[in-house]
């Protein structure tokens, strides 16, 4: 569903605050990133945010996690009931994340690549003071292009090795992904961030992959070889990042697991969650302050979580 939440609501979906709801689960990194820029913008106060359970059936995404199994806001038990009220007739994946009308109760986007740049360019009358520019105009081709790169090598890339139908499909998905993190390891030797000195929207986009990557990719996903703690670069990177709010404190390691585990039994029949890995490196210091960088640039960092959005603290190795 490309329509768009726009100020001019040239979609019929115009931008209103408290009108919607943005319905992602911890578990997903596509989701993992709307709500990781719903934080750092500050648009917590005007889209509520509704979080599905970590597994799910063919039937889609539910609401397990809420008392009687049903969102407290839109009154359903999965989240298909939404897109069925968009259009009756849907057939395409039931996706997250997904901005809904809780007006009509209908979806009014998945289109998860935009719904990122549009909180962004389209919600700025409601972000909160101090907000950072993750899309700044002067860095903007960089960003695209690095985005495009990411999104094909890195975020996808990871699927096509889980995924893959044989061993030369896994072989050729396992190449280009090792390509594309080799040269992202070297980009991150001796720069902060993926573009300019502050945090921009590729870094939201990287991030999710990254802090899913030991956890579940390189093993269950056989991206093994080698693990995100033994890329230097990288894995300060990561660290930097996790400890910034914003980042880490949208982080529930325990439904990572259980969904790639759980979910996808043609991949691990047996249904086993591995207790690992160890996760008290995420906390460790990681040094990437000596390459100078503001996170924030001009802005300022996020205020706490809300206490209702909290990440169980058994889930995170965050204080």
């Amino acid at each position: 569903m490309a329509t768009r939440v726009t100020a001019d609501g040239r979609d019929g979906f115009p931008v209103e605050p408290g009108r919607y709801r943005l319905i992602a689960a911890r578990a997903c990194p596509w989701a993992n990133r709307a709500v990781i820029v719903r934080r750092l913008l500050g648009l917590e106060d005007a889209i509520s945010l509704g979080l599905a359970g970590p597994t799910h059936d063919s039937r889609s995404w539910t609401f397990d996690l809420d008392p009687g199994g049903r969102d407290p806001v839109l009154g359903i038990e999965r989240l298909r009931e939404a897109y069925f009220r968009r259009d009756p007739n849907y057939s395409r994946g039931i996706t997250v994340p997904a901005l809904v009308d809780t007006a009509t109760g209908a979806v009014a986007t998945n289109d998860f690549a935009q719904l990122t740049i549009d909180l962004s360019e389209q919600w700025s009358d409601h972000q909160r003071e101090g907000a950072p520019d993750l899309l700044p105009a002067e860095h903007r081709d960089e960003i695209d292009a690095i985005n495009q790169r990411v999104f094909t090598e890195v975020n996808n890339g990871v699927y096509r090795c889980g995924f893959a139908g044989g061993q030369a499909a896994h072989e050729e998905a396992y190449e280009r992904l090792w390509t594309a993190l080799d040269w992202l390891e070297e980009r991150l030797s001796d720069r902060r961030y993926l573009v300019g000195d502050s945090i921009t929207e590729a870094d939201v986009r990287l991030f999710p992959t990254l802090v899913r990557f030991d956890a579940v990719y390189h093993g269950h996903f056989k991206c093994n070889r080698n693990k995100l703690t033994e890329l230097p670069a990288l894995w300060a990177y990561a660290r930097d990042l996790f400890q910034t709010p914003g980042f880490g404190d949208t982080v529930d390691f325990q439904q990572i697991k259980e969904h790639y585990y759980l979910v996808h039994r043609d991949i691990n029949p047996t249904g086993i969650v591995p207790v690992g890995p160890d996760l008290s490196g995420w906390v460790a210091p990681h040094g990437r302050e000596a390459l100078g960088g503001r996170p924030f640039g001009h802005g300022t960092p996020p205020g706490p979580v809300n206490e209702n959005e909290r990440v169980e603290p058994a889930h995170t190795p965050l204080p």
